[in-house]
């Protein structure tokens, strides 16, 4: 994901969420302000960016003849994650880390948070918003 002129680059099992905007509306047509919305366990906001996933022990592979050799940096591999940018995520909300970047608020969320996932099933091989 780009910010202006800087890459940004998730790690890991780690998603990063923008949040929905400030002022967002309740069910019954409320306006609630951010302050509101802190007391919540559960938060909910769109996918900008997944990390590689889960790193795979090497010789995890049964067609390597040769577990024991090391392995370079660029042959790691990895298990990919469930959520794609685009997908409404729902997580908890204490075990996510607010960050802001280019005047913006984003949540770098562990995969291990993330409740629930809402995708367009309409646009399920797109990977945009």
């Amino acid at each position: 994901m780009y910010l202006g002129d800087k890459q940004l680059i998730v790690t890991g099992d780690r998603v990063l969420v923008s949040p929905p905007t400030a002022g967002m509306r309740t069910d019954s047509g409320l306006y609630l302000p951010d302050s509101a919305q802190d007391s919540r366990k559960v938060s909910g906001g769109w996918v900008e960016a997944v990390g590689p996933g889960y790193p795979l022990a090497p010789g995890s592979d049964p067609s390597d003849a040769e577990p024991w050799k090391p392995v370079k940096a660029s042959e790691v591999r990895f298990m990919p994650l469930q959520v794609e940018k685009g997908d409404f995520v729902l997580y908890v909300l204490n075990s996510a880390f607010e960050i802001h970047l280019e005047g913006a608020k984003y949540f770098v969320v562990p995969n291990s948070s993330i409740l629930a996932i809402l995708r367009n099933t309409l646009d399920i091989g797109s990977t945009e918003r």
